[in-house]
């Protein structure tokens, strides 16, 4: 099931710096994000085999994760945090706001076989 974790943080005068090499529970193949949001969700599907890592690095955001009879929201607002998805966690992205960017990391690159847009 969908979980959060704490990134490595290093902070000082300066400012903060997260790393995200060796974070994650799978190889990153495909990077991207999401902007310029309006009130209308996002995703609403699940995966076959893509693992997925979601970083809101501005802004505010729900993730609703569903899988069998499960059902968690996950409220993402701090770029130290990453939602950590397996593939058969059905998930919608919603409630954004203070113009969100949401960055998000996948363990395989774009295929559209691999969408399941159904809850499990």
């Amino acid at each position: 099931m969908a979980h959060i974790i704490e990134l490595p943080t290093r902070t000082d005068s300066r400012g903060s710096l997260t790393v995200l090499e060796k974070a994650l529970p799978f190889q990153m193949k495909r990077l991207y994000w999401i902007y310029d949001l309006n009130h209308e969700p996002r995703g609403k599907h699940r995966h076959k085999t893509t693992w997925q890592g979601m970083i809101c690095l501005q802004g505010e955001c729900e993730v609703l994760v569903k899988k069998e009879q499960q059902e968690h929201i996950f409220v993402l607002n701090k770029p130290n945090e990453v939602l950590i998805l397996e593939p058969q966690d059905w998930h919608e992205m919603r409630a954004f706001k203070q113009t969100p960017i949401l960055l998000v990391v996948a363990s395989e690159y774009f295929d559209a076989d691999d969408y399941i847009n159904e809850p499990l």
